[in-house]
């Protein structure tokens, strides 16, 4: 239990679909701006309990690249001739989830400078 964004609360909702997870998520309207956001964006019951599946429909992709070393990803990694990325990629339908190393050797086009 925790509280955080709403576009963090999409992005943990479609990695755990793929998955098979579950989670539930109320907003937490607690300025008059939050509301009137809320409200434009058409929800009318500030109070409803949304599931996962009101927060992602349909087949859906999860995509991340670690920028810091976490326990999902490993963080970029700057090698002498080459810089290495790992990226996760799940979808939900197939329950499939793939884990990319990528070794990017066009420095250039970084702007490490």
């Amino acid at each position: 239990m925790s509280t955080g964004g709403a576009p963090e609360g999409v992005l943990a909702a479609a990695a755990l679909r793929c998955i098979g997870g579950q989670m539930q998520c109320r907003l937490v309207l607690d300025t008059n701006e939050k509301r009137e956001r809320a409200a434009r964006m058409g929800v009318t019951d500030p109070q409803m309990i949304f599931s996962i599946e009101d927060m992602v429909r349909g087949d859906c992709l999860f995509a991340a690249t670690g920028v810091t070393p976490g326990t999902l990803v490993s963080g970029v990694k700057f090698r002498r001739h080459f810089i290495e990325t790992e990226t996760i990629v799940m979808r939900s339908v197939t329950g499939t989830v793939r884990i990319i190393r990528g070794q990017h050797r066009q420095l250039e086009k970084f702007h490490l400078d």
